[in-house]
């Protein structure tokens, strides 16, 4: 296994994707991806260690609104957790 030059580095290109046997499922997950969290991550999160004079509040308020897509997600996929089987339990007890 040779080193090369280990002070300076020479890199190739990154990795590439996978070829896929389903594209379209592939097309619909981005697509989907790219509807729930549409805008990168703000500016003033990526880099923490310049930003002092901001609190808490301020970074737990950004990061909020950039996951907004999947926290609403989330609260979906909860209420119709609990609500699809309280609705069966409904229909097979009391058959309405």
């Amino acid at each position: 296994m040779e080193l090369g030059n280990i002070s300076k580095p020479t890199y190739g290109p990154g990795p590439e994707a996978p070829g896929s046997s389903t594209p379209g499922l592939v097309a619909m997950a981005h697509g989907f991806l790219r509807l729930v969290q549409p805008n990168a991550l703000p500016a003033e999160l990526r880099s923490l260690q310049g930003h002092q004079c901001y609190t808490a509040s301020f970074f737990l308020s950004q990061l909020l609104f950039y996951e907004l897509g999947f926290l609403i997600c989330v609260a979906i996929g909860v209420f119709l957790i609990i609500l699809v089987p309280l609705v069966g339990c409904c229909f097979c007890c009391c058959r309405c």
